[in-house]
């Protein structure tokens, strides 16, 4: 069951930052008073009691007119709408109900999605119960008061969102189909690849308002086996502002990711790979997510015997982060080596689910030690007693140790390699949590 995704919509200076980083419990969005300022992280992984969610700030808003103020805010509603399950439309009590409120409350209305009226700046509940209640007005259900900067409310605002979450159906957790995410730039390929591999042109890009996310969901079957496709493409996108569709990008990336096992990120090989590219996968990679590289575009690259290499190189190289993800060269028009995208996303299924036992790896763990001795600090030595695999998806693994404190990234790193070198793993990232013996949890 993928996490629900939560966004937050509304006019300039409501406080949409300050709620986000109050959720979010680091400073993430950048809060300034300058219009436009580009915020780097416009999502966070949440939990509250035990739901988990990924919420996302649309941001983007910049008060030069009211009507352009109207017309983004409109833009910035259809992401939620686009992308959330549930949607947080934030307001001020002390700016009080405006007319642009009423025009977004209507769109919001007519979507269907569910929505969570949120006042903020509410200091004192006594002092602005009236202004709160003005609220009703928007039609779309009772005002929560909120204040974000004194984290007052948030508890009562975070049931209510929580209770919209869709229930873990027993259908969806028997669907074991593989869910493969098309991401990448705009423009790199990706709906005329999930349309050769669909074998027709299932997916039209159109500016047409209230394309819902799951209308993009391609079911597939190749020899024999089923697979659903979901692509990011699908969405409509007006905004010609760069930053905008950079931000708008990276929602859609952020839930199309969260819903899927496996990701395929897209890289045009005429423009090479490039730090956007970077922050793609690096999402695919923060969520534990298969990885295979598929660069586009191949037959467009003039070749010489040593071009393959110079191209795996450079990606490497600005992927150095994620060396087990897979790499494909392909090319969507044509339809050249297409089949060779089935064939590593049934190699990165096998390695997703591989499980080892716990004997085989604490033999590879004892040589590991033996070559390489642990490191130390102020005379104490990092010991291991013994490592197992504890799930899948990704493989995950326990590493019990005598002290978590001395156990170093770059060791590690090195016990990670050690596996690797053993068992491959191509294309699925490993994860390590360290314990203290006798530690629970």
């Amino acid at each position: 069951m993928s996490r629900p995704v939560v966004a937050i919509v509304g006019r300039p200076n409501v406080g949409k930052s300050t709620l986000f980083n109050a959720l979010a419990g680091e400073k993430i969005s950048i809060v300034k008073d300058t219009p436009g300022v580009t915020r780097d992280r416009i999502y966070a992984d949440v939990t509250w009691l035990d739901k988990k969610f990924t919420l996302i700030d649309t941001g983007g808003i910049e008060p030069e007119s009211s009507d352009v103020i109207l017309s983004q805010m409109r833009e910035q509603a259809q992401i939620a709408m686009d992308t959330a399950d549930v949607i947080i439309f934030i307001t001020d009590v002390r700016q009080g109900l405006v007319d642009s409120d009423s025009k977004v409350a209507d769109m919001l209305r007519r979507s269907q999605k569910s929505v969570v009226l949120v006042v903020n700046k509410v200091d004192s509940f006594e002092k602005y119960q009236m202004d709160v209640y003005e609220f009703y007005n928007l039609g779309i259900g009772e005002p929560v008061p909120i204040s974000a900067a004194n984290m007052q409310g948030l508890g009562d605002m975070l049931d209510i969102v929580t209770s919209y979450f869709p229930a873990d159906t027993a259908e969806e957790e028997e669907d074991d189909t593989p869910r493969i995410a098309i991401v990448g730039k705009p423009n790199v390929g990706k709906s005329s690849l999930v349309n050769k591999l669909v074998g027709e042109d299932r997916i039209i890009v159109s500016d047409i308002a209230g394309t819902t996310r799951d209308a993009i969901d391609t079911r597939v079957r190749w020899q024999g086996r089923e697979y659903v496709f979901i692509d990011t493409a699908g969405l409509r996108r007006k905004s010609k502002v760069k930053e905008d569709i950079e931000r708008y990008s990276v929602i859609r990336t952020v839930t199309a990711v969260e819903r899927a096992s496996i990701v395929v990120v897209m890289i045009d090989a005429t423009e090479g790979v490039t730090e956007q590219d970077a922050k793609v996968a690096g999402i695919a990679h923060d969520r534990g997510k298969g990885v295979i590289i598929a660069v586009n575009k191949w037959d467009a690259v003039e070749k010489n015997d040593k071009t393959i290499y110079e191209h795996t190189n450079r990606i490497r190289e600005v992927l150095s982060y994620m060396p087990y993800a897979k790499l494909v060269f392909i090319s969507a028009k044509t339809g050249q080596r297409i089949h060779r995208l089935y064939e590593a996303i049934d190699i990165v299924i096998q390695n997703q689910n591989m499980r080892i036992q716990t004997g085989v790896l604490n033999e590879i763990l004892t040589e590991a030690v033996a070559l390489q001795q642990p490191p130390s600090d102020k005379g104490k030595r990092l010991k291991i007693f013994y490592m197992t695999q504890v799930s899948v998806k990704p493989p995950t693994f326990v590493v019990f140790v005598n002290d978590k404190e001395l156990m170093h990234f770059s060791y590690l790193r090195y016990l990670e390699n050690r596996i690797r070198d053993t068992f491959g793993f191509e294309g699925t990232p490993l994860r390590f949590i360290v314990r203290e013996r006798g530690e629970k949890g």
